[in-house]
């Protein structure tokens, strides 16, 4: 068993992450989503968050579970890591969630003086990169959406004004290199920035979802071998955006195109994939 786990009991087993050990997972790959979910009065009162954690309301934990990624492990934290976080974690746990709850919760954190972000004027995360996106800026903030945060905004600015947004935002920059941004959400190696997102994560285990990563990772490399859709969603993404000048309504027009392709995806690899051979009437 991992020693960094530790063992509280309400009517199941839960488990606890200190924070030396949550600050250690957020630097790896494995890292979990982290939720915060701190009574309204203490999260009104708070100026911080940690950093990438989604903002949801303890007594609405029965609204939202369903809409975590199935496959993310989740780490929950309040102010003390009492009853508010082990309950909550207690309820993801029961609906199947692979959840955790911060150790002394987040004053250990500030205890020990880890890093945090300064907390958003909504609950929603916020995202930014490069402006004029075509195709790994575009699937990205799709996967955000669909898997992981369905209220995230998203900022598209020029290059050099990244990291300065990500500061003043309160936002995370993806899909840019080290030397234009802070961030884990990037290329690395043969893999794009998608790919970053699906193991950061935890959603590799969505067989259809890395099917799609192939996809986008062959159109936004210019590795169009590696799918026989690539060459279709590299094309379709240039086109689109010649024809539209305004990122967002980009990223609108574009949503759907995501949810077809995933959804194709679907029926591939449950070998159910529909063949159409035009014959005439």
């Amino acid at each position: 068993m991992d020693t960094t786990l530790t063992s509280a009991v309400l009517s199941q087993e839960i488990s606890a992450l200190t924070a030396p050990a949550l600050f250690a997972r957020l630097q790896a790959s494995a890292a979990p989503l982290l939720i915060d979910v701190r009574k309204n009065a203490a999260f009104i009162q708070a100026s911080n968050i940690l950093p990438g954690a989604l903002r949801r309301d303890p007594m609405q934990v029965n609204l939202w579970a369903g809409t975590l990624p199935p496959a993310s492990t989740v780490l929950v934290y309040c102010v003390h890591g009492h009853e508010v976080s082990q309950s909550v974690t207690q309820v993801l746990r029961e609906r199947g969630i692979d959840a955790h709850f911060l150790h002394g919760g987040i004053e250990s954190w500030h205890q020990l003086g880890l890093p945090t972000h300064a907390k958003a004027v909504a609950s929603a995360t916020r995202w930014v990169t490069r402006e004029r996106p075509k195709i790994d800026r575009i699937a990205c903030p799709w996967l955000i959406c669909r898997f992981i945060d369905a209220q995230a905004q998203f900022l598209y600015v020029p290059t050099a004004q990244v990291q300065t947004v990500a500061h003043s935002q309160s936002a995370t920059a993806y899909d840019v290199t080290a030397a234009v941004a802070d961030t884990c959400f990037t290329h690395v190696g043969a893999e794009c920035s998608f790919d970053a997102f699906i193991r950061i994560y935890n959603l590799g285990a969505d067989k259809a979802l890395a099917r799609l990563a192939s996809i986008v990772r062959g159109a936004d490399t210019d590795q169009l071998n590696l799918a026989a859709q690539s060459a279709g969603l590299l094309a379709l993404s240039l086109g689109m955006s010649r024809n539209m000048p305004d990122d967002h309504t980009m990223l609108q027009a574009m949503m759907p195109i995501y949810d077809a392709l995933y959804a194709w995806c679907r029926d591939a690899v449950a070998g159910c994939d529909e063949q159409h051979n035009w014959k005439p009437a």
